[in-house]
């Protein structure tokens, strides 16, 4: 099985931080994980998670494909097929096994999220037959149906062992990303912060619409001002406000 150096990997990473005038804290605190982590990638004891390539290239200015070949490269410059190879073998064993994701088991968590699309989708229209348009409708009911879907269908079931081993306060797959400050990812603590996400997704985009119909409707002049900070205390209190709670009280075993 193909292999990165894992010494010659280390010494790249630390003369490009070094070049960028970080230091180990300064680098670990813009990638939300401990120093530690960083002594180790430098050392050659370890190397970085797979999500953790695309931030770690960004901070240190170079591509991925220049941090796995631990080497710069010129603009001009291209790789051959057999170089290439070796680039995507490198990056597939950055991780013992492809990750699982929420479609691989059996849930009823995507039966739910449909039908509460679907009494979302109904219940926007409503509003919007009766002129009761508003941006903090579309766009919510927007983003729970995207959030919902990555929550109910493609998020992964179990992270990958980098995050029990560091404290790490970064999740990232692909464009997915979350940040919550105090909040710590490990696999103890995930599977609640997919439920709280499900949960609120599910809720927001069936209610939310039927809350707007109804206050449009009863209490127009008051909902009229008061629609935004609803929207946001629903967003804030409703999302974040649970996921830190169930994170922190289920951060460790």
């Amino acid at each position: 099985m193909f292999e990165i150096d894992r010494t010659k990997f280390g010494a790249f990473v630390s003369a490009l931080r070094k070049e960028k005038g970080y230091t180990q804290k300064e680098l670990a605190e813009k990638l939300f994980i401990s120093d530690k982590a960083i002594s180790k990638w430098e050392t050659g004891a370890s190397i970085p998670d797979t999500s953790l390539l695309i931030p770690l290239a960004d901070l240190l200015g170079i591509t991925v494909t220049e941090l796995l070949m631990c080497q710069r490269m010129e603009q001009e410059e291209s790789l051959d097929p057999r170089q290439i190879e070796t680039v995507v073998k490198t990056a597939l064993t950055f991780t013992e096994e492809k990750p699982k994701r929420a479609y691989h088991t059996k849930s009823k968590w995507p039966v739910i999220y449909c039908c509460c699309v679907l009494s979302g989708i109904l219940g926007t229209m409503l509003n919007l037959w009766f002129g009761y348009h508003s941006e903090a409708l579309i766009t919510g009911t927007l983003l729970c149906i995207i959030f919902g879907a990555y929550f109910c269908f493609f998020v992964k079931t179990k992270l990958p062992p980098f995050y029990d081993q560091n404290r790490s306060g970064l999740y990232y797959d692909g464009p997915v990303r979350m940040n919550i400050p105090g909040v710590v990812f490990t696999n103890t603590n995930w599977p609640h912060i997919v439920r709280v996400g499900r949960i609120w997704t599910c809720a927001f985009v069936s209610l939310y619409p039927i809350i707007s119909f109804c206050m449009n409707y009863f209490l127009p002049g008051i909902w009229l001002y008061a629609e935004l900070y609803v929207f946001l205390v629903l967003l804030l209190g409703g999302l974040f406000i649970p996921i830190y709670v169930v994170a922190r009280k289920h951060e460790y075993a």
